[in-house]
């Protein structure tokens, strides 16, 4: 069996170094929330090697919460790519030395152009540091490589700094559950993340009756509808009640002639209804809370929209 006691210190050195980075949380950070907060463009994300690869990584949470960013290689960017830059972005540019050669080139484009640069660095003197409007202090006091040598401790700790970093800009931007939905449709994310709109029965899926219904009327559109239950409704769609298929079982379990009233004398009046910008997922929470298995979808007027029923999640894979 191979010996595991270097793994666990390049788990223990890595670790130290991002926990070190609490005390550098400070005023400089601060500004760097701000400028990306403000910005006005994108957040272009840039970097060599290694520290390109987490750039890429943190472009990525940065456009999936909202913040519009991309990766622009150093060396491209010295061949032609600094078109993309524009005055308005912000650059993020990693670098653990602060010199690196196609960092340092680009700086006197940045600097014509008036586009603010964050600078993340383990030398806070150095060329790309001093140059930079913000720099956040990314250095560590060791490798976790047994030669010092490979870049470890120190991505790890620009990663987590980049974390940190776009996570307070989320919060800052109001970015909301909704928000993340709409920029994560796919996969097992983008189903729990589901609106009831994009599930809901609507139009003639919909059981519907009046308040004045007779109940074998009622019973039909229940069974012809196959949901369970059925919304009743005014004139103008406007929700007054629900009939489910319990209902109808306590009534006749009391010796209620159920056949002989009305929707308006079985229905549960003003029961619980949603929005259609309701997620999925807390549809089901709602369901499961109650133990009920459809919850009606209305407007703001408490005009009928849909119905979600607990089937339609279950297809979404939430249960």
């Amino acid at each position: 069996m191979p010996d595991l006691s270097l793994a666990k210190k390049v788990l223990q050195t890595e670790a130290a170094a991002v926990l070190a980075l609490t005390d550098r949380v400070d005023a400089r950070f601060a500004a760097a929330v701000t400028l990306v907060r403000d910005c006005q463009g994108r957040v272009i994300m840039t970097g060599m090697g290694k520290s390109g690869i987490i750039c890429r990584k943190i472009a990525a949470t940065f456009s999936s919460t909202g913040t519009p960013a991309f990766f622009l290689h150093p060396a491209e960017a010295m061949h032609g790519d600094l078109g993309v830059i524009r005055r308005e972005d912000v650059v993020i540019a990693l670098s653990y030395s602060g010199e690196n050669e196609e960092l340092v080139g680009i700086l006197e484009t940045l600097k014509r152009l008036g586009t603010r640069l964050i600078a993340m660095t383990g030398e806070t003197r150095s060329t790309l540091a001093q140059a930079a409007d913000v720099t956040l202090d990314c250095r560590v006091s060791e490798e976790a490589c047994p030669m010092n040598l490979v870049p470890t401790a120190s991505t790890t700790a620009m990663l987590a700094f980049g974390d940190a970093l776009a996570m307070t800009v989320l919060v800052e931007r109001g970015f909301q559950p909704e928000d993340f939905a709409s920029l994560h449709p796919g996969g097992k994310l983008g189903k729990r993340l589901k609106r009831v709109e994009q599930l809901m029965h609507r139009g003639e899926q919909v059981p519907l009756v009046r308040p004045a219904a007779a109940m074998p009327d009622v019973i039909y559109e229940m069974s012809r509808k196959g949901l369970g239950m059925t919304c009743v409704i005014d004139d103008q769609q406007v929700l007054l009640g629900i009939i489910t298929d319990g209902d109808l079982r306590r009534k006749m379990a009391s010796g209620d002639n159920v056949l002989e009233r009305s929707a308006a004398d079985v229905m549960t009046p003003n029961p619980v209804a949603i929005g259609r910008a309701t997620l999925a997922a807390e549809a089901l929470n709602m369901l499961e809370q109650r133990k009920i298995t459809s919850l009606v979808v209305v407007d703001d007027g408490r005009r009928v929209d849909g119905v979600i029923h607990l089937h339609d999640l279950w297809r979404t894979e939430l249960v």
